[in-house]
């Protein structure tokens, strides 16, 4: 890790550099507080920096990488989580929160029917708690089904 976490802070001390640059443009307006709007910014974009300074004076050792099966698995749960997140509108929250729950849970533990159990477990319990628990307005099912 020692040659990439030099690459790292590089490029972390050219983006921190970047931003304190453009903070640097900031308009202040009549009514700006006594330090004014560009000193939390340009704070920021100096720890940025420094942060990036330290990974480049004091890099970590090689790390043991994880094999292609493990990014393999990341891969397909962030696939699954975008398809989730796009699918919830048109599906309502049951069926695609159980379908994207019991995927996730076959990866951690690849048992199909404790996996569809844990996903219907979980879109059930959930829209319980989110509908009634904290009133946010859940669609259960397409609005096709229900209208």
């Amino acid at each position: 890790m020692i040659r990439s976490d030099r690459i790292f802070g590089l490029v972390v001390i050219v983006v921190a550099l970047g931003y304190i640059l453009s903070a640097m443009q900031i308009q202040a307006s009549f009514l700006s507080d006594p330090v004014g709007s560009k000193t939390f910014p340009i704070l920021i974009g100096a720890v940025a920096a420094l942060c990036g300074l330290v990974m480049v004076l004091r890099p970590d050792p090689e790390p043991d990488w994880p094999g292609i099966g493990s990014f393999i698995a990341i891969g397909i749960s962030v696939v699954v989580l975008v398809a989730y997140a796009y699918s919830l509108k048109p599906m309502g929250f049951l069926i695609p929160t159980a379908i994207a729950a019991g995927i996730l849970s076959y990866q951690i533990s690849p048992r199909p029917v404790f996996a569809a159990l844990s996903g219907i477990g979980l879109s059930v319990g959930l829209f319980l708690l989110f509908k009634y628990a904290l009133d946010l307005g859940l669609v259960p099912f397409p609005k096709s089904w229900t209208a």
